[in-house]
């Protein structure tokens, strides 16, 4: 019974990506981009105290900065659980990013 069960999930998932259009995102990158944002969520602390560094000084990277890198973080954090958990469901419209500048952490680095 339970190999049933998974072998059903396996070919809905097959055939829900073979589905989707070309020029929409698909079920495997809103799952992939919401783990993404929940591995990388805690790293916006630190870039955010860095940016608010660069930009408005030492004093306000050690406040504004940690409280900007905190809302982001939980921003982030929220989002990525959101689109892991409703990756087979086609919202927002045609699977697109809630987090779109930048839809990934790595995106907004300066590596």
């Amino acid at each position: 019974m339970v190999k049933r069960v998974l072998f059903v999930a396996l070919v809905s998932l097959l055939v829900i990506n073979m589905a989707a259009p070309a020029f929409c995102d698909t079920p495997t990158t809103k799952l992939g981009r919401g783990l993404a944002n929940m591995i990388t969520f805690p790293l916006e602390v630190p870039e955010q105290i860095s940016r608010t560094n660069n930009s408005d000084g030492p004093f306000a990277a050690g406040t504004v900065g940690v409280l900007r890198g905190l809302g982001w973080a939980i921003g982030r954090a929220c989002v990525g659980a959101y689109e892991a958990v409703t990756f087979m469901l086609p919202l927002p419209k045609d699977y697109k990013a809630i987090l779109r500048d930048p839809e990934y952490f790595l995106e907004s680095s300066n590596f």
